[in-house]
């Protein structure tokens, strides 16, 4: 029996059990209103909705929905009755979950329910066949109570049982409350999570104790459904350099106080590569970009839909590889992922339906890190093909570096067959190469890795992995304009001059700090 609302307008595949999305229109006219969770922030407001606009979404950007429904309950203190009626849902849940111990220790329900039965005098146990007609009548109005009161306390046992275990995570997706190992079990599995430090994330109830919830509320977190009336994540589009547009999906307050917990204790204990540079502690584009300073030919290579590539299953994949059993990676995959989704007008009421599987959503903080273990074998396979060319390689998210310098080995690059034998690479890893983006930078011209400049340097004090000449000298004309009471241009701030000077104070510290202090200098002035 489900432990929440069901999805609608979803189907499965049998052979894969895969839920292959929302079922065609015509028969959206049969789905049924989802449960509402306003005692976990999903209720709809309208002022909430403007309220927090702009406050989880830039200026320019284009809303895939009505940003946020209502604010987390963190947001909300100060409303007695909402405080009163969590209080409550508190009180009940706490409950519930002394009741299943009771249970437990009675031999489980239905033992519990016979013995609550004949604790309150309402368990008929005569046998009809020895009874006259006058004691039969009384029979069937005992068996009559018997059988109601035996519902009510079905429902109770039930709640008990949901108050203490996940049970049911949704349509499509796998879960044990108890598994045994099995051959998607790594050798010496318990010893592998003891060397990563994951040794103490052995069930449901230590993860949701450690994240700060109960179960009844890690399961609302983790429940996958196809079609909702409020998600999880603020959603949202930004336009592409391309003129395409990259859809954002940012995790609300109590999600993402929980991926933050993941991320620290979880996802940044994986191995990561050394050849990634990416949101790691110590590495930047600049780390990235110096790898490739002064070498004569620099390839980059995109990765074509790199977080959406990344589905629920590869990364519950990734942390049953790290040790950990089948239940908790279940749950730590559904709480890292979401499926994209559209917003739906159906009979007055908006609905979020999937419009793919369950992946990596950009703008959640564990992606990064997520990603980063997942391209271990990517990478190490990468750097492998380098070295066999002639190239080194560095990754940085979803962007590829290659360069060449002419040794006694290799007098030539051989680009193409790097190019061919990497798309092949990201093939096989379950990537796709984007074409549109894979471009070749000979000694001649402006090799640029991350955003940095990094031809040969013109002179011993500059440094290896450079800021474009074209943006310090616009960040200069700005503060020549300003410092001479010019008005700047329409919509540049102060702070965002700000941001460019520590941006070129990154790669370059003397240059940086020059322009950092004329900044200040502006900004006391101004009032």
């Amino acid at each position: 029996m489900p432990s929440g609302p069901r999805s609608a307008a979803s189907h499965t595949n049998p052979n894969t059990n895969q839920v292959s999305g929302p079922s065609p229109l015509p028969t959206w006219g049969a789905i049924r209103r989802p449960t509402k969770h306003r005692g976990h922030g999903c209720g709809r407001s309208g002022a909430a909705v403007s309220a927090n606009r702009e406050k989880h979404v830039g200026a320019g950007a284009i809303l895939l929905r009505p940003v946020g429904a209502a604010p987390h309950p963190e947001a909300r203190r100060g409303r007695p009755r909402d405080e009163a009626a969590a209080s409550a849902r508190l009180e009940a849940r706490k409950a519930s979950g002394e009741l299943w111990l009771v249970i437990e220790a009675g031999g489980g329900i239905d033992a519990w329910i016979t013995a609550e039965l004949r604790r309150k005098g309402l368990l008929e146990e005569r046998d009809p066949s020895t009874l006259s007609d006058s004691e039969k009548t009384s029979f069937k109005a005992n068996k009559k109570a018997e059988a109601a009161e035996r519902r009510v306390l079905e429902r109770r046992a039930r709640s008990a049982f949901l108050a203490t275990h996940v049970d049911h995570l949704g349509v499509g997706i796998h879960y044990q409350e108890n598994p045994k190992d099995d051959d998607f079990d790594i050798a010496d599995r318990a010893l592998r999570a003891k060397n990563l430090g994951l040794e103490e994330l052995v069930s449901p109830e230590v993860l949701a104790k450690a994240l700060g919830v109960d179960i009844p509320r890690l399961r609302f977190l983790a429940f996958h459904r196809d079609v909702v009336e409020c998600s999880h994540y603020h959603l949202w589009q930004i336009p592409k350099r391309d003129g395409t547009l990259r859809s954002i999906a940012a995790p609300k307050a109590y999600l993402k106080a929980a991926q933050r917990w993941i991320l620290r204790n979880v996802a940044e204990k994986l191995p990561v590569h050394g050849s990634a540079h990416g949101f790691l502690p110590s590495r930047s584009i600049v780390s990235n970009a110096e790898i490739h300073a002064g070498a004569e030919v620099v390839v980059k290579i995109d990765v074509k839909d790199f977080f959406p590539t990344v589905t629920w299953k590869r990364v519950k994949g990734l942390f049953r590889k790290a040790g950990l059993p089948e239940n908790v990676a279940t749950l730590l995959a559904l709480l890292t992922t979401e499926p994209p989704r559209e917003i739906v007008e159906h009979r007055g009421r908006s609905l979020f339906v999937a419009t793919g599987p369950r992946a990596l959503p950009q703008g959640a903080p564990t992606s990064p890190a997520l990603t980063n273990a997942l391209c271990v074998r990517l990478d190490r396979r990468m750097s492998g093909l380098g070295r066999k060319l002639g190239f080194q390689y560095s990754r940085y998210a979803d962007d590829l570096a290659f360069s060449f310098r002419q040794s006694r080995e290799h007098h030539a690059a051989p680009i193409g067959a790097l190019i061919a034998t990497a798309e092949k690479i990201l093939v096989s890893e379950g990537f796709a190469l984007h074409g549109k983006k894979t471009a070749v930078f000979r000694r001649g011209a402006s090799q640029r890795i991350t955003g940095l400049v990094v031809n040969a340097s013109p002179g011993a004090a500059s440094p290896k992995a450079r800021v474009p000449r074209e943006v310090i000298r616009r960040v200069r004309a700005a503060l020549h304009n300003r410092e001479h009471g010019k008005p700047g241009k329409e919509g540049e701030s102060l702070a965002q001059l700000q941001g460019l000077c520590a941006f070129i104070h990154m790669t370059d510290p003397v240059r940086g700090r020059a322009l950092l202090d004329r900044v200040a200098a502006l900004m006391a002035r101004t009032p």
